[in-house]
């Protein structure tokens, strides 16, 4: 059975460039360079490995100004098969909460043209870095949430199950759930592929199909834009520095053994929490400390 995954992207500001209004305390976009998200390139390609695996297509579905088709031909240059930019002066201003319920809206189109089995979104974005949408489509949409996904282990479009592996602070866990499904990926987790040349070409000469709030059902309604945005933000401020005493050890002529045992005992008496979490990821990678017998 075909797949069809659609990957939620987003344009941003490239991060290095960037700075903020000094009245409305928001991202100042005018005249900074555009990238795609990077954390939602991994999910792209995780999308795209699983077209690889089962055929099928992947839909690259974005919601911003016109000038977002550059990002969508980026992801077909990629491999992506279609995109779709959902444009409108209406969704302007939208936090969180209105975009979610603007992609769901596009999601819910795309799942009638050819229904949609699994939902790709990246963990978060580097302008707002809040990680809220992706559970927020997922939510309105009516899936199963992975979130912090690192690897697809195994995925079954007969019975329609899938298996993922996410990651869970120094731990990871296993989970099963059923199609349909929105995945979170995080960074990191993959190789984002090159496309061929074919593709680069077929990128440029795409025409990106727009929709309005008016295609997608959302024509005149009072829950997108700023109006349905209920988030609002009051200060925007850089963290004051930590300054912290610097320790210096000298190890220079130690045997490599007793250096290692100088510089954990000075991680120890500034940094115990660190210790342990170090100690604790040892005994699980070696077993170490087990009860029973042992050779």
């Amino acid at each position: 059975m075909a797949m069809h995954s659609v990957v939620c992207i987003k344009q941003v500001p490239d991060s290095s460039q960037i700075s903020i209004h000094p009245e409305t305390n928001t991202i100042m976009r005018q005249g900074v360079p555009s990238i795609v998200n990077p954390y939602d390139l991994h999910a792209l390609e995780a999308a795209l490995t699983l077209r690889d695996r089962h055929a099928g297509q992947v839909t690259v579905l974005t919601m911003g100004p016109r000038s977002a088709t550059a990002a969508l031909r980026r992801c077909l240059a990629h491999g992506a098969d279609q995109a779709r930019l959902i444009t409108d002066r209406a969704f302007a201003g939208s936090d969180t909460l209105a975009t979610a319920l603007v992609l769901a809206h596009a999601v819910a189109m795309l799942h009638r043209e050819q229904p949609v089995d699994v939902v790709f979104c990246g963990r978060q974005t580097i302008d707002g870095d809040t990680g809220q949408v992706g559970p927020g489509l997922a939510g309105r949409l009516g899936l199963d949430p992975l979130s912090y996904v690192v690897e697809i282990d195994s995925l079954d479009p007969a019975s329609r199950r899938i298996v993922v592996r996410r990651r869970l602070g120094s731990a990871s866990q296993t989970i099963e759930s059923r199609l349909p499904c929105l995945i979170s990926m995080l960074e990191g987790t993959n190789q984002v592929r090159f496309g061929s040349l074919d593709d680069v070409l077929r990128a440029e000469r795409a025409e990106v199909p727009r929709w309005s709030a008016a295609d997608i059902g959302l024509d005149g309604s009072e829950v997108v834009g700023l109006k349905g945005s209920p988030t609002r933000v009051r200060r925007v401020f850089a963290p004051d520095p930590v300054e912290r005493p610097t320790q210096r050890l000298e190890t220079a002529e130690r045997e490599p053994a007793d250096a290692a045992a100088i510089l954990l005992d000075a991680l120890a008496r500034g940094h115990p929490e660190l210790l342990a979490e170090l100690v604790g990821a040892e005994v699980a990678r070696t077993g170490a400390g087990r009860t029973g017998l042992s050779c």
